[in-house]
C-alpha cells in the first residue's frame, strides 16, 4: 500500500511562487505516475500535472503550462510542483495522486481523477491579489 503526504501550501500574493511536495511511503516502487490535482470551492477536482516515473515524461493542464513545473526525486520518493506566476484563480486545495498496480493509467486517462487510486489529504493554496 502507498501513502501520499503533501506539504508546502500557503498564502501568497499574485505573481508569487510556491513549491508543493508530495512524499510517497509504503510500497513506493510500485507507482507508475504521480500527479497533482486541485479543487476549488464548489468546483470539480481538476488535473494540474503528472509525471511518469519511467522516462520522466510530464503532462500539464493548459491553464498551468509555462507557469508550473512538476518534477520527481526517485531517491526521496517525492514529487514536487513548482508554481510560479501564481494567479488568484490558482486558489484551491491541491491533491497528490498516484496509480499503483494493477491500476496503471493509460496515456489518454492521465488527466482524469479515475486514473489514480491513491490520494493524499490535500494542501491549501491561496493566492490573493
Amino acid at each position: 500500500q502507498v501513502q501520499l503526504t503533501e506539504s508546502g501550501g500557503g498564502l501568497v500574493q499574485a505573481g508569487g511562487s510556491l513549491r508543493l511536495s508530495c512524499v510517497a511511503s509504503g510500497r513506493t516502487f510500485s507507482t507508475y505516475h504521480m500527479g497533482w490535482f486541485r479543487q476549488a470551492p464548489g468546483k470539480d477536482r481538476e488535473f494540474v500535472a503528472t509525471i511518469r516515473w519511467s522516462g520522466g515524461h510530464t503532462y500539464y493542464a493548459d491553464s498551468v503550462k509555462g507557469r508550473f513545473t512538476i518534477s520527481g526525486d526517485n531517491a526521496k520518493n517525492t514529487v514536487y510542483l513548482q508554481m510560479n506566476s501564481l494567479k488568484p484563480e490558482d486558489t484551491a486545495v491541491y491533491f497528490c495522486a498516484a496509480d499503483t498496480p494493477p491500476n496503471r493509467a493509460i496515456l489518454s486517462s492521465l488527466r482524469q481523477t479515475t486514473a489514480y487510486d491513491v490520494w493524499g489529504q490535500g494542501t491549501q493554496v491561496t493566492v490573493y491579489s
